[in-house]
């Protein structure tokens, strides 16, 4: 007869192994340089989709340009799990954010050591119900979109409340793994919209770029997230 004690023992094992494996996968990454001039080994991809979120295009994730380093994914993944009784009914909507190895990605400047991730704005609808960014090849997947000073398009506003109680949850578990966040860039005309909502006061703390962009950064906000890089080789 089989030993009692031994049943159920492969699974539990299996189970082991698998949290092992998580556990080195969340370790592996590691990134060398700058965002600007860099790479990484070990890259992850973000998560396809979930209850609360979506990427802003399923060909950008076939084309390999949501790569970030391990803590990164664990960041964005944890701060949508909190947004989802925080801010319920709103979808958000993460952009690009890197290569499997890093490097230049044109036409972004930066997002070369994985540590850098844009987000979409959410927005809402002319009556108040949540929508979701236009987005196409024809405005290059909601890049090419232009809001005015105000945060309107057409019948589409941002959704400020929701962009700022996003900014606050990734800076909390920034917090939680050891990863602050380094900077937001936003326009900065639309970032005073924040400060009026109910996040709006933990928002100030964050270190917000001052000067002037090089593309406005009005219907996304990126995000750097403070990981300690290797120097480059």
């Amino acid at each position: 007869m089989r030993d009692r004690s031994q049943q159920g023992f492969a699974p539990r094992a299996i189970a082991l192994f698998c949290g092992l494996a998580l556990a080195q996968g969340a370790a592996a990454s590691t990134c060398f340089g700058t965002t600007d001039s860099g790479r990484i080994e070990g890259a992850v991809t973000l998560p396809a989709s979930g209850p609360n979120f979506a990427p802003y295009s399923a060909l950008g994730i076939q084309l390999g340009r949501t790569y970030v380093h391990a803590t990164v994914r664990d960041i964005v993944a944890a701060a949508y799990r909190d947004l989802e009784t925080i801010q319920p009914g709103v979808t958000y909507v993460y952009g690009e954010t890197g290569l499997r190895a890093g490097g230049p990605m044109p036409p972004h400047r930066t997002h070369e050591t994985g540590t850098s991730v844009d987000f979409m704005v959410p927005v809402r609808s002319s009556d108040g119900s949540a929508a979701r960014l236009p987005a196409s090849a024809a405005n290059r997947f909601g890049y090419d979109l232009e809001f005015d000073s105000k945060g309107t398009l057409g019948t589409l506003r941002i959704d400020f409340v929701a962009l700022a109680a996003h900014l606050d949850q990734l800076s909390q578990q920034a917090r939680k793994h050891n990863a602050p966040i380094k900077r937001v860039i936003f326009d900065p005309a639309l970032t005073q919209h924040l400060f009026d909502t109910p996040a709006g006061p933990r928002l100030k703390s964050l270190p917000f770029m001052a000067s002037k962009p090089w593309v406005r950064h009005d219907e996304h906000y990126h995000v750097d997230f403070a990981i300690r890089c290797a120097p480059r080789r």
